[in-house]
Formats: structure tokens, sequence, C-alpha cells
């Protein structure tokens, strides 16, 4: 069973993404913020993160680059979970090291697919 780490300012979207997550049979773990996020990852090394990317102090792009410099969290998969919809913003995404990139409100099954080849 694969642990995913969920982060999201909004207690709303963590419960949502967490409970269908829950659902499709993985371990979550939940975030509030990109520092709590960082510390979570390095304490328990999830195999994936799913993450918004709006959010306040540091955006999930800002996460991301932080986790792919350290050695420790370089090789954990980023699943951006995001109301940012526009090409750029995906593309930009994938150079920072997005591996998937879903456009919120998405299904269960989108999320589930997603994690399912992001944790392969």
């Amino acid at each position: 069973m694969s642990n995913v780490l969920v982060v999201d300012d909004l207690q709303s979207e963590l419960q949502l993404i967490s409970g269908f997550l829950s659902q499709g049979g993985y371990q979550v773990a939940t975030a509030i913020n990109g520092a709590d996020a960082l510390e979570k990852a390095r304490a328990s090394t999830p195999d994936v993160i799913v993450t918004d990317l709006v959010m306040p102090d540091m955006s999930g792009l800002e996460l991301c680059r932080k986790l792919k410099k350290s050695p420790a969290t370089a090789g954990i998969p980023v699943i951006a979970c995001t109301t940012k919809d526009s090409q750029v913003d995906q593309a930009w995404a994938k150079k920072q090291g997005i591996v998937a990139y879903l456009i919120k409100p998405c299904s269960q099954e989108q999320l589930l697919d997603a994690v399912k080849v992001a944790a392969s």
C-alpha cells in the first residue's frame, strides 16, 4: 500500500482529496502548508505527494523545487491538484518537476489514476 502526503491550505480540500485516496486504498497524511509538507516529507518519505499550487507563504511549485533539491526527497513524485488551469501554468509546473497536473475539481478516478501512475 502506498503512502500519500496531501498538501492544501483549505481544510475542505484536504478532506475531499484524502477521502478519495483513503477509499482507493492509500495511507494518507496531510499538511496544511509547504513548510509542514517539507517537514513531513523528510520525516516519512511518502511514495507520492499531491499538492495545491496556490498556498500562502510557499506555493506548491516552491515546495516541489525544495523537494527536488534535497537528496532525501528528490525521488518523491509530486502531483499538482489546483484551480490554475492555463497551459502556461501546466508547462511551468512540469519544468519544476510536477509529474501530473490535475485541475480542481478533479474526480476520484482522475486522482487515483494519477497517483497510481506516479507511484509505479
